[in-house]
């Protein structure tokens, strides 16, 4: 069985389906057998698509127009493709001409997985390459501490000297998770009682 699949950008009325619709429909999709979203590629949480993907059944293949209307991002892309493979489920983009079944389109969407992979070591490189000068010119990554060094030593004093961590958090107006994990940051132990 042939089943489509349509999404346009814009919740509003301004951009429609009816280019990719009729496009499926001269492609061989029923009309009983098309799922549409209005929502972003890049959002995971689309109903239309959902809908899509648990309706295919081995044997079935997939038709988008364009390879964009699918996933926005080639990583976002590929898992949902692999998985339609996993599943005995074919792909095929009308634009892009690929078609999971025929040996072009396995090929094609090698070469993709590919690029995908490269491009997640390009930037793995990049992000390394920037946190490694940033260290080099002192910066240090991560969030900034909650708690300011000052604050801390007098939260440690008031601990040592006996005040519990909840009176420590209304004193130092300090949600007790932060002050949790900020005492387990710096190694802090409670002193021995005697």
């Amino acid at each position: 069985m042939l089943v489509g699949y349509m999404r346009v950008s814009s919740a509003d009325d301004r951009q429609t389906v009816d280019l990719q619709r009729d496009a499926l429909v001269a492609a061989g999709v029923d009309h009983r057998h098309l799922h549409t979203d209005k929502a972003s590629g890049a959002r995971d949480d689309r109903p239309g698509l959902k809908a899509c993907l648990d309706y295919l059944n081995a044997g079935d293949t997939l038709i988008v127009w364009k390879l964009d209307r699918l996933g926005r991002s080639l990583p976002h892309l590929l898992t949902i493709v692999t998985d339609l493979k996993a599943r005995g489920i074919a792909f095929r983009s009308l634009t892009e001409q690929m078609d999971t079944s025929t040996p072009h389109g396995e090929l094609l969407f090698s070469l993709f997985g590919a690029l995908a992979q490269y491009e997640r070591a390009l930037t793995r490189e990049r992000v390394m390459a920037g946190l490694a000068a940033a260290k080099r010119r002192g910066r240090q990554g991560g969030r900034p501490p909650m708690i300011d060094a000052e604050t801390l030593e007098r939260i440690t004093a008031a601990l040592d000297g006996g005040a519990s961590k909840a009176s420590v958090c209304r004193t130092f107006k300090v949600p007790r998770s932060t002050l949790l994990g900020t005492l387990a940051r710096i190694g802090w132990t409670p002193p021995a009682k005697v």
